[in-house]
């Protein structure tokens, strides 16, 4: 049996170009799992292993990797940090007991660390905050601390600070122990000396300490008045009272180093094993009913519970399709029968995997607490619950954001049709926010997904992964339509042919729904004069028209139907001619209900250097953004904004040219708004001249 209590979970998240590659590497270089450090700007890191992942120098999926430190059991994930690949964070945050977030040292809390913290909290995982790349120019410790105060309105609990600053940058004073580890220039982790505290730090370093103590015995009353009448508690007793407001999210360690130079990453792992819980220490997952709603019980961690697991991720690699599953309750041996409570199959697990990046190990058994990986799992999904087939569950399922951002793909050669679509069939397995649908009219395949990037990536691999030559059409937006003042109308049909004819009237309103509310039906009819049985034939009609709008063929949002009167025939009345009735209905009062064309708003946040603001802020306002928020940091300026996502494609190559390369962004969905009248023309225009050309 293992003990549960030496395991941690945990993920590093950041924003792009944080560290947190460079820092998975630092750990698995210290923990003896790697011999020679790989570097990202070389191509070579363990954790980046896609050819996609190894040219551009990003994290692209999350990979998860199982180290040792201090005879505890790590199970590190390395996730993404660009924003079109958010769905890897939110996924690994969701099967995770910890985390560590990166911060560059001179880049601060950026963008794109906002969304992952905010995502970490929704998720409720406790965090040790890493400030990283002190040694680069502009770095400052303590500005990032004030930042993680200000901007993510967290508490961090200072527990190092950084000796000497920029190039100077040697190590880093533990506050606790009152001991400096200092660095030699090699280069190597393991060449450091401990020594007294630097004498022009002293001062410093106890007001700091005093704050640490202060805030960490507010978790122990008896503590806290011993602390109050003079008594200063052991260090044992403030690291017990660190771990449980670090568990419970009163506040967030924090530590600084730089991990490229590998100077105070050990001291990060430490904390890891002192701070972080254990995967029995963290709230077990609650279990849901048919509904969809919490029925009170839960996964309880333990490996005496029946089994309970769920899948978070599938990858599909050159060994065959990999479930990744964490393990919440029971454990699963090689040979097992499982069920997916999704879909109600059972599934032999033949082999089971401990991942290394892209190496893996092979297992005979695991249990709760561990995340592995499961080989030639057939019709699981991301979000599926694994369970005893005796023991029926539902664990809470993910929930993913939709697509905004889409394009038409075309294999070159007529071979290319079938291995385009079995590779497209793999790929949206492995990532639930990457779509792709047919569109009837012209056969052609399209892809959707949350960004550029995100599809320009997805293209690559569907080239140089798979060897399927694309042909690609240019990037289109996923238009909605509405409408927006109330109608009362009637509909006939009637179709007299040989034999039976066909008849339905129906008399009904059509108004606006609330923002959001999508579809909605319902029937005030009384008499008989529309029998109850023809009701749902008559809702089918008009729901089935709402994939097709009046003005563009865009999908159309928010509209409530109610049908109060109509008429009907013995003979000739069934309910095919009322579903035609509905849609002949759909098709005459929508022009008449102003219908309206909707655009999806994407929300902005961009960094500048304070020289070109202005720059920045007169081009947001041409691509009819709205200014929501200014925030002058150390190194330049955030800006907040909503802008139209039509207006948003190419931005960060034009966002370079007016910031001399400084420039950064993100940006993700917001919500639908109207499209002003000559943007709606010109998308309209565009929409039947294609229909015509087609």
């Amino acid at each position: 049996m293992t003990d549960l209590s030496k395991y941690r979970n945990i993920g590093i998240f950041a924003h792009v170009d944080a560290g947190k590659t460079t820092t998975t590497e630092r750990i698995l270089k210290l923990t003896g799992q790697i011999h020679k450090t790989g570097e990202v700007h070389d191509g070579e890191s363990t954790t980046d292993f896609m050819e996609q992942e190894a040219e551009r120098g990003i994290t692209i999926q999350s990979a998860a990797v199982s180290c040792f430190w201090n005879d505890h059991r790590l199970n590190v994930i390395d996730t993404p940090g660009h924003v079109d690949f958010t769905v890897e964070v939110y996924r690994s945050l969701k099967v995770l007991d910890g985390g560590i977030g990166v911060f560059c040292g001179s880049g601060g809390v950026e963008p794109q660390s906002e969304t992952n913290w905010r995502y970490a909290n929704e998720s409720e995982v406790s965090r040790l905050i890493f400030v990283n790349k002190l040694d680069r120019m502009g770095a400052d410790f303590y500005n990032v601390v004030d930042q993680v105060k200000n901007v993510l309105g967290a508490t961090p609990l200072v527990m190092v600070l950084p000796i000497g600053r920029e190039d100077d940058f040697v190590g880093v004073v533990d506050l606790l122990t009152r001991k400096a580890y200092v660095w030699d220039d090699t280069g190597l982790p393991e060449n450091y000396e401990i020594q007294d505290v630097p004498a022009d730090m002293v001062d410093d370093v106890e007001q700091y300490r005093e704050e640490l103590i202060e805030t960490a015995v507010e978790q122990d009353d008896d503590l806290m008045m011993a602390y109050m009448e003079g008594e200063e508690p052991s260090i044992e007793d403030i690291k017990r009272c660190i771990r449980k407001g670090t568990n419970n999210l009163s506040f967030f360690p924090t530590y600084c180093g730089s991990a490229f130079k590998n100077k105070g990453v050990q001291i990060v792992l430490d904390a890891v094993v002192d701070y972080l819980p254990s995967p029995t220490e963290v709230d077990p997952q609650p279990l849901m009913d048919d509904e969809g709603n919490e029925n009170g019980e839960h996964a309880i961690v333990s490996a005496d519970e029946t089994f309970k697991a769920l899948a978070f991720k599938i990858m599909d690699d050159r060994f065959g399709a990999l479930t990744f599953v964490r393990i919440y309750s029971g454990k699963l041996n090689k040979g097992d029968t499982i069920m997916n409570s999704y879909t109600g199959k059972t599934e032999r697990v033949g082999r089971m995997v401990e991942m290394q990046a892209d190496d893996r190990n092979e297992l005979t058994s695991a249990q709760a607490g561990d995340i592995i990986a499961i080989v030639g799992m057939k019709n699981v999904q991301t979000g599926h619950t694994l369970c005893d087939p005796k023991d029926q569950v539902t664990l809470e399922p993910m929930v993913f954001p939709t697509p905004v951002i889409s394009i038409a793909v075309s294999p070159k050669d007529k071979g290319g049709s079938e291995k385009m679509g079995i590779a497209i069939g793999k790929m949206v397995a492995e990532d639930p926010s990457f779509q792709v649908e047919t569109d009837e009219e012209t056969g052609e395949t399209i892809l959707k997904g949350m960004g550029e990037l995100h599809l320009d990536i997805k293209v690559d691999i569907l080239k140089r992964t798979y060897g399927v030559d694309l042909t690609v059409g240019a990037p289109q937006v996923a238009y909605r339509e509405t409408i927006t003042q109330p109608i009362e109308d009637s509909y006939t049909h009637k179709k007299q042919s040989g034999g039976s004819g066909q008849f339905g009237k129906i008399d009904y309103r059509i108004k606006p729904g609330e923002a959001g509310s999508g579809f909605s039906f319902k029937s005030s009819v009384v008499g008989g004069n529309v029998p109850k049985e023809f009701w749902p034939a008559v809702e089918k009609g008009f729901a089935g028209m709402m994939e097709n709008g009046v003005l563009a063929g865009f999908p159309t949002l928010d509209v409530e139907v109610e049908l109060f009167d109509g008429g009907f025939h013995a003979v000739d009345s069934s309910a095919i001619a009322f579903e035609i009735a509905a849609k002949g209905a759909f098709r005459q009062s929508m022009p008449k209900a102003g219908a309206q064309l909707l655009e999806p708003i994407m929300h902005v946040d961009v960094f500048t250097p304070d020289d070109h603001v202005g720059d920045v802020i007169g081009d947001l306002n041409r691509r009819r953004g709205m200014i929501k928020d200014q925030q002058a940091g150390a190194t330049g300026v955030r800006i907040k904004a909503d802008v139209p996502l039509s207006e948003m494609f190419g931005y960060i190559g034009h966002l370079r040219t007016i910031t001399s390369g400084r420039g950064q962004f993100s940006m993700e969905f917001s919500h639908y708004a109207a499209c002003p009248m000559n943007v709606a023309e010109e998308v309209i225009a565009k929409a039947k001249a294609e229909k015509e050309n087609k």
